[in-house]
């Protein structure tokens, strides 16, 4: 039975909402209860090229508007973000699971990080080089890359678009986003909000479909200058290939492994705190979660009981429930996956602290879990489990966990907790990570860079960085007649 108070979504083409030119639509699941409560038109190569064509004419208006005029026009559907803030969370949270108050949480972000991008935009820079020959005058100037092609995830419907959205405006590109099927309510109300703002025609579109059929068709058409994936290693390495065979420009945010590095002086309440905050976090589908904790022997006991409390008290439930505190995972496949994860970590001696096993019957609910005595060759340790799911080891020496967080391919973001300046400088120094965070939860920031190295990707989806990645630098002589 389709819910009332959740739209069907169609998709965004030349400013205007439009069915699939074949009509088809795909169900949109609630993760909590696993019934239908929507619809999502499908698109096809038909609406592919409109909403192309639509992309160059929407870059060819906005490139010419002027950076102060586009950073209003942002500023303003900022605020429409925020006065429709409480009706996009609960969409959000019906299609993708996360407690309406974290959902209204990643709504009201969104807003902060576009009126940051809508600043930034007018401090781009160009300068003036000296020149050798002085009746010669050397300029370099900035100018937008081109239509851009985004593809984004279903864990933060909201975050993922809005960082490449505001790099890509405030730069005068236009932006076309091939949106989670999943969660597509939340992202059509977050583009809604600039065609509101009075963004010409074709500057932003949103579509739907196929992910591999639409990458493949979009990253490889000539209107499309620069490609933005977040999302899994994997797939990230595949569309990063494509592009590179059509020379267009690429950011990736792909996937992560988080160490978690408690020293022997750190505060453990302080870091129990933290870490339990960022790891049940969207019921740990987070691509910054902490997962791999590498604590100090001394503390082990001490603080997987700490863990395991912070666990147990969180309170699982539909995430427009009242008191929720740990939603339902997105979809039925994560729910299979923590299965596989738990019977892998079983088998090879890890011991399940807390959780470790579906909750109910209904939806898609697992509890939140602490795995102790976890053995490096888990498949826990070695691959992103991606759900609420805490696996500890313990070590004797920082350089020992240092070797262990920088064993795996990914490199996208850690966490480390010490009283120490000299472990702090050490652990900044050494660690291979695009993001650390010491002696306190993610703190991301639209000014901070955003990204990962390694196998986590490259480029930046935040600070002055991000919107160096949406432009081309351009070298101009001129010689006095």
């Amino acid at each position: 039975m389709m819910t009332a108070s959740y739209p069907d979504t169609r998709l965004l083409i030349d400013n205007q909402w439009v069915d699939a030119a074949s009509g088809k639509t795909l169900d949109v699941i609630n993760p909590a209860t696993g019934a239908p409560i929507g619809k999502v038109a499908h698109a096809g190569t038909v609406d592919l090229d409109r909403a192309l064509a639509a992309a160059q004419r929407g870059f060819d208006a906005w490139k010419k508007v002027s950076a102060h005029e586009r950073a209003a026009v942002m500023r303003r559907a900022a605020g429409l973000l925020r006065e429709r803030a409480d009706t996009i969370a609960r969409l959000l949270t019906q299609e993708q699971g996360k407690p309406l108050a974290e959902a209204r949480g990643e709504v009201l972000a969104g807003a902060d990080i576009i009126d940051w991008f809508a600043d930034e935009g007018r401090r781009v820079y160009g300068r003036i080089v000296p020149s050798r020959n002085l009746a010669a005058q050397q300029l370099v100037l900035k100018e937008p890359v081109g239509p851009v092609a985004a593809f984004t995830p279903w864990n933060f419907p909201i975050n993922q678009v809005v960082r490449k959205l505001g790099a890509a405006l405030t730069t005068g590109c236009s932006f076309l986003v091939k949106a989670p099927e999943e969660t597509p309510a939340s992202p059509a109300a977050l583009l809604g909000a600039f065609v509101d703002a009075g963004v010409p025609a074709g500057t932003v579109g949103l579509v739907f479909g196929n992910p591999a059929e639409i990458s493949s068709y979009l990253i490889a058409h000539p209107t499309i200058r620069k490609v933005t994936f977040t999302g899994s290693t994997p797939v990230g390495k595949e569309l990063a290939a494509l592009a590179g065979r059509h020379m267009k420009r690429v950011t990736m945010e792909l996937g992560g492994h988080a160490p978690v590095i408690v020293a022997d002086d750190a505060d453990v309440a302080l870091a129990v705190k933290a870490t339990g905050a960022a790891k049940f976090r969207n019921a740990g589908q987070v691509c910054i979660s902490p997962t791999r904790f590498l604590v100090h022997r001394s503390l082990k006991d001490e603080f997987a009981q700490a863990l395991v409390k912070y666990a147990e008290g969180l309170k699982v439930g539909d995430g427009l429930a009242e008191g929720t505190t740990l939603g339902p995972l997105a979809n039925a496949r994560r729910v299979s996956a923590m299965a596989k994860v738990m019977e892998d970590a079983r088998s090879k001696g890890a011991r399940i602290a807390t959780g470790g096993e579906r909750v109910g019957s209904t939806g898609n609910f697992f509890a939140p879990t602490v795995l102790t005595d976890v053995p490096l060759e888990a498949d826990v340790f070695n691959n992103e489990p991606f759900g609420p799911v805490a696996a500890i080891r313990v070590f004797d020496d920082l350089g020992e966990a240092i070797t262990e967080a920088n064993r795996l391919p990914y490199g996208l973001a850690g966490y480390a907790f010490t009283r120490s300046i000299k472990n702090a400088h050490r652990l900044a120094q050494e660690l291979e990570l695009g993001m650390l965070w010491v002696n306190q939860p993610a703190a991301p920031s639209a000014e901070m860079p955003f990204g990962g190295v390694k196998d986590s990707g490259y480029g930046s989806e935040g600070g002055p960085e991000a919107v160096e990645a949406y432009l081309n630098t351009k070298s101009v002589s001129i010689l006095a007649a």
